[in-house]
């Protein structure tokens, strides 16, 4: 049997991944916004970007996350980060992002070093 979707009613699909490769920064926010509207175009239940090949991060890139967030949410979806490196997972939790979007996967932290 096929879906049948009511006129005026949203299809919804699962699950939607987008792979950020490079900085996620003021230079390519708007490159990788193109990309989450298409993807957000899906009305997917849950949104994962994957930032594994992302090293930095900056402002522009966090709002566009969050902001992100904030559209998935207004459609009834929610939004995942997998694996940011270290420095970008420094970057969302002294912004506190990781208090808002679920991280996936995080990378470990390198053990810490104690000189006696």
């Amino acid at each position: 049997m096929d879906d049948v979707v009511p006129a005026g009613a949203t299809q919804v699909v699962p699950l939607v991944e987008v792979q950020v490769r490079g900085d996620l920064d003021v230079r390519s926010a708007p490159s990788v916004n193109d990309v989450l509207e298409e993807a957000l175009a899906l009305h997917p239940r849950q949104l994962v970007i994957d930032l594994a090949d992302c090293e930095l991060i900056d402002a522009a890139g966090i709002l566009l996350l969050l902001d992100t967030h904030r559209r998935a949410m207004r459609d009834g979806g929610t939004v995942a980060l997998r694996s940011p490196s270290a420095r970008a997972r420094r970057n969302l939790k002294l912004a506190r992002v990781d208090r808002v979007l679920q991280v996936l996967n995080p990378e470990p932290e390198p053990p810490r070093q104690v000189t006696p």
